[in-house]
């Protein structure tokens, strides 16, 4: 089953993603936010992926800071299906790419959803204390530990979309790093997962 059937979005919802859909398809030529190659498949590796993320985030988070955000995945998607929800969680698009930043505020302002970008690195940003932090294609496994360790509340968890050399990235983050980790097997793209990281902190 996928993502969206299984989260069950109202058909406002799913209007909304199918605009923000054609924004991208819009936009992309021009500011390059997803690989001109996956625009096919744009629905599926990239709307279907972004809300998988949804499935795994609990009910009453108070924010959720997404890193990297670049063209909105999963970032604007997650804020869709959580508004549409009802939850009251707070949704901080981080990207310092000022083009993209600009265009997370003009699609958000067009399909009618409340986020809070930030255009600033992750690196250097005050602190966000995110009770879930995700980002998607932004950077290793070891390097978003760092990243999420920062912006974590208390008890947080992180998201974390990974392609076919997550087992590697996983071992390599391990050094330095020590969480408690359930790997969800993507069941559109073999061999990548959506790793959830819990209890994260500095080995």
């Amino acid at each position: 089953m996928s993502a969206l059937k299984e989260l069950g979005p109202s058909a406002e919802a799913i209007e909304k993603l199918k605009f923000f859909q054609a924004l991208v398809e819009k936009w992309n030529p021009r500011i390059n936010l997803v690989a001109k190659s996956t625009l096919p498949d744009l629905w599926e590796r990239h709307i279907e992926d972004s809300a998988r993320l949804c499935l795994f985030a609990p009910n009453n988070a108070r924010r959720w800071a997404d890193l990297g955000s670049g063209g909105g995945f999963p970032g604007l998607v997650v804020a869709v299906l959580l508004q549409d929800g009802g939850a009251k969680t707070e949704v901080v698009l981080v990207e310092s790419d000022l083009r993209k930043a600009t265009f997370l505020r003009e699609a958000a302002r067009q399909m009618g959803i409340v986020v809070d970008v930030r255009s600033e690195r992750a690196e250097t940003l005050d602190a966000l204390s995110a009770d879930i932090v995700s980002a998607r294609a932004l950077a290793s496994l070891d390097s978003l530990c760092g990243l999420a360790a920062r912006h974590l509340a208390a008890g947080g968890l992180c998201l974390f979309p990974k392609g076919e050399k997550c087992a590697e990235e996983v071992q390599s983050a391990r050094k330095s790093w020590r969480f408690d980790l359930e790997a969800s097997e993507n069941p559109g793209h073999k061999g990548s997962a959506l790793l959830v990281l819990r209890n994260l902190h500095r080995a």
